[in-house]
């Protein structure tokens, strides 16, 4: 059994490109599909529990199939594997990029790739609001978010918080399976104590051996591994203000990049963590203080969600039955449109203009482009990606290939 879950969640990890959605529908083809691994009604019930969750949604699902499977060990080599392989590449991508980023060609490449990533964010929103927005306070709910985000800067963190109190707060009650029955509370906390143990390790070595960059690291993305709802693109803008604006360790365009490379990977886009990781440690000591920036990045962003599967996957029939919390994951799903849409927005305007300035009153922030400073290469590379991905279906990866070549080619002219 143990071979064929390597085999399996193997080739799950090594075909998982082009984000959650893409990925969610490989596992339902592998394990529901091909094998009896998982019922309709299983994959479903999961699915919408790794949702509520924080992190990658399509890591914590496959850590659950490997759970269901073969118990704990099934579950580290179910979410192992789909982790594993992306990672890999990311760190060699880093590298490279640290070693060779500066060049003209590479920059030119890189043009072609942050213009993509523009329709690529603006492709996840589309999907996204199909999905949440059902209800007329949905609506609401996605556009007070881009409103709290973009015109007030408000934390993250609080955004999701916030929709997640009114999902909960204005979902009527219903009967709707009310009967089932609560696991042992006592096995789950102690799962939990187990693994924020485990979690912490790794934080205390560093601590004790006063490696102040690696504990400023452990602490960033240990605080965001908990508060990543609503995937990779939901978290993008809090952790680019605070790597960039509070910490400094990389600029907005190295972030620009640090996504198009995580595109371009298999496995979940939040791998883009350890790139962020790697790159700040490049710049504070060189390759090794990298590496272990990486892993510890790594182990930070992922180990939290064997937790929360390890000790939550026996709650899953008992969590379908609460009302409340489906509210609050309706509110935080249509919250994460208004996310994404000030993300879009963010990033587009990065990308189409080298000037931009923030002017703020009181509580009041805006972003605003120097029109003058407008690139018509971006622009119409952008156009290009769009046409091609949204108006012709291509494929993500063929797309940014295209995309890349021909900023490669518009900076060799």
């Amino acid at each position: 059994m143990i071979s064929e879950l390597i085999r399996v969640f193997g080739r799950i990890g090594l075909l998982s490109f082009g984000g959650p959605a893409a990925q969610i529908a490989l596992m339902h083809k592998e394990l529901v599909e091909d094998r009896p691994w998982l019922s309709e009604d299983e994959y479903l019930k999961a699915l919408s529990f790794c949702m509520l969750l924080p992190g990658p949604e399509a890591m914590q699902l496959a850590t659950y199939a490997g759970w269901k499977r073969a118990g704990i060990l099934g579950g580290l080599i179910g979410g192992g594997l789909f982790v594993i392989p992306g990672a890999i590449v990311i760190t060699l991508l880093a590298l490279a990029y640290g070693a060779y980023g500066d060049l003209p060609l590479v920059q030119s490449l890189f043009l072609g790739v942050k213009a993509c990533v523009v329709v690529i964010v603006i492709q996840a929103l589309i999907k996204i609001a199909k999905r949440a927005l059902k209800q007329p306070a949905h609506n609401m709910i996605a556009i007070a978010a881009f409103v709290a985000l973009f015109f007030f800067a408000t934390p993250f963190p609080l955004v999701v918080l916030s929709a997640g109190l009114i999902g909960a707060f204005f979902q009527a009650p219903t009967t709707n399976n009310l009967d089932a029955k609560l696991p042992s509370l006592r096995k789950t906390i102690t799962t939990i104590m187990i693994g924020l143990a485990i979690w912490a390790a790794p934080l205390i070595i560093v601590a004790i051996t006063q490696q102040k960059f690696l504990l400023e690291v452990g602490k960033f993305f240990s605080v965001l591994a908990v508060v990543t709802f609503g995937g990779a693109y939901a978290v993008l803008a809090y952790m680019t203000q605070e790597v960039v604006v509070s910490y400094q360790w990389l600029n907005t365009d190295q972030m620009m990049d640090a996504l198009g490379l995580a595109e371009t990977t298999p496995g979940p886009l939040i791998l883009v963590t350890q790139f962020v990781g790697m790159i700040a440690g490049l710049a504070q000591g060189g390759t090794a203080l990298a590496l272990a920036a990486g892993a510890l990045t790594l182990w930070v962003t992922f180990v939290p969600c064997f937790i929360w599967i390890f000790a939550g996957a026996p709650l899953i029939d008992w969590l379908d039955s609460r009302p409340r919390l489906r509210g609050a994951l309706a509110a935080i799903t249509a919250a994460v449109v208004g996310v994404i849409a000030n993300l879009s927005l963010w990033f587009a305007l990065h990308v189409f203009f080298d000037q931009i300035t923030t002017h703020e009153w009181g509580i009041f922030s805006l972003i605003w482009p120097s029109f003058a400073s407008i690139q018509p290469a971006a622009v119409a590379l952008a156009v290009l990606s769009g046409f091609l991905l949204l108006g012709k279906n291509w494929s993500l990866p063929l797309v940014l290939l295209i995309s890349a070549l021909a900023g490669l080619i518009i900076g060799a002219f």
